[in-house]
């Protein structure tokens, strides 16, 4: 026999027995890999399911969002689930609402460009501290959800995840907010310029700024816009005028090295809020009528704060506009609610309950109430003291770092010798007593809020 003619006599064999033979396994189809999980192990695990961020229980920011990202619970997790964002909750919009897109906030917080979903802001884009996800993945997520947001089953091209386009270039997108003069409004703009927030940091900051108001300014709404990446924006007003930090200082809160400036911490203590808070893009409206009034050459403590998570410098931005009113125009002067607890004691290895009450001696009308207290609070609520009410919890906070800010539709309405109660709840995990002080080791105990006199 000829060797050619031998070859192709052996092959013929061995195809015939890899056909007949059933000691021979034949490779099985293919596994496919459903949309969902694609989802997981390309966008929800590398950039989200991070620690510090949405991996566990234990991430210093569950307390504020609630939200567990990692492989084997994100489904059940974010599929008609209801958020704790309150302005997905006063829209009805929930983490992921099946074949609706629109109406999920999961969607909403990766796509960066608010005039997608009609320029409604719901706080800090996603990932905080990083960069915006690619067209692709966004376009994804999208046909995931309105596809009905299954579990299994491939709904979308796989294809979409390994896109690198960016979905925002934010150096090209971001501009300022108009100042309430360029917008036909009465008011003030202040500024924190731009600054770096170095990689893999997490900055914030303080500076001063002045009104330059030669009279008394009445301020009806507070109006924000920061760049991407900002976690929260506040104002702050100073209990005592006479220790105020220099104007137009940037006053870093952490060292780069991620040690706390101590002097930074302790002027802190000289705080009152005035406005904004974990929603660096918002903008809040005093009720028809009402106004906070400032003084001559007033002036706020801006402190906005970044999360960089990447290896390449992000920017800081923030613009604050406070548009004013007439005098004549105020039917309602706000004040400031300050209510604070300075003689407390914490024991060693205990948790302690500190509860105090605090009575206005007038008809007031409680608009807007936020609490502070540092790393060893655990639970912050505020009660009605008195009245019909009494006890009722109107506002609750777990978070130390970023605390809740509640404004009231409809004030809450108290009586002459009724008022507010603080109930704060600390985990004393250190071996020696704790009480009332300035830095970060201390606590604190203190309602912020705003109320207007009946």
């Amino acid at each position: 026999m000829k060797k050619g003619i031998f070859v192709l006599a052996f092959l013929s064999f061995a195809c015939s027995k890899e056909a007949n033979d059933p000691t021979v396994i034949a490779p099985g189809p293919s596994i496919k890999v459903s949309s969902f999980d694609l989802m997981q192990d390309k966008l929800l695990t590398p950039s989200c399911a991070t620690a510090g961020c949405h991996l566990s229980t234990k991430d210093a920011s569950f307390a504020q969002h609630g939200l567990v990202l990692a492989k084997g619970t994100s489904y059940a997790n974010l599929v008609g689930v209801a958020s704790v964002n309150a302005i997905a909750l006063k829209n009805s919009v929930i983490r992921v609402r099946k074949f609706a897109s629109g109406e999920s906030l999961f969607f909403h917080k990766l796509n960066w460009d608010l005039s997608h979903h009609g320029l409604v802001s719901y706080g800090t884009p996603m990932p905080l501290g990083g960069k915006p996800i690619s067209k692709g993945q966004l376009a994804f997520v999208q046909k995931w959800i309105d596809a009905g947001a299954p579990a299994t089953g491939e709904v979308a091209d796989a294809g979409l995840l390994d896109d690198t386009t960016p979905s925002y270039v934010e150096e090209a997108n971001f501009t300022p907010l108009p100042s309430p003069a360029e917008e036909g409004n009465s008011g003030i703009q202040l500024k924190v310029d731009r600054f770096v927030v170095p990689p893999n940091f997490e900055r914030e900051l303080f500076v001063r700024r002045p009104l330059n108001n030669t009279a008394p300014v009445y301020i009806a709404r507070i109006k924000l816009k920061s760049r991407a990446n900002s976690h929260h924006m506040v104002l702050y007003d100073f209990r005592s005028k006479s220790l105020l930090p220099n104007l137009d200082e940037l006053r870093d809160l952490r060292n780069l090295d991620n040690s706390l400036n101590i002097g930074t911490v302790i002027q802190m203590s000289n705080h009152i809020f005035l406005g904004g808070g974990t929603d660096p893009n918002s903008d809040y409206r005093f009720p028809a009528g009402m106004a906070l009034q400032l003084p001559v050459n007033a002036s706020i403590d801006l402190n906005p704060h970044y999360f960089n998570k990447t290896s390449e410098n992000l920017y800081g931005e923030n613009y604050v506009n406070l548009y004013t009113v007439p005098a004549d125009q105020v039917k309602q002067v706000v004040k400031m609610i300050d209510f604070n607890v300075t003689n407390f004691t914490l024991p060693a290895n205990q948790k302690t309950t500190i509860t105090r009450d605090f009575k206005f001696d007038k008809p007031v009308a409680v608009v807007s109430l936020t609490s502070h207290f540092h790393a060893r609070g655990k639970l912050f609520q505020i009660k009605i003291k008195g009245g019909l009410r009494d006890g009722e919890v109107i506002y609750e906070n777990t978070d130390w770092a970023h605390p809740k800010v509640i404004n009231y539709d409809t004030p809450i309405l108290l009586q002459a010798g009724e008022g507010l109660t603080s109930v704060a709840t600390y985990l004393n995990d250190t071996n020696k007593d704790l009480g009332f002080g300035l830095t970060s080791e201390d606590e604190m105990d203190i309602i912020f809020g705003y109320y207007y006199e009946r």
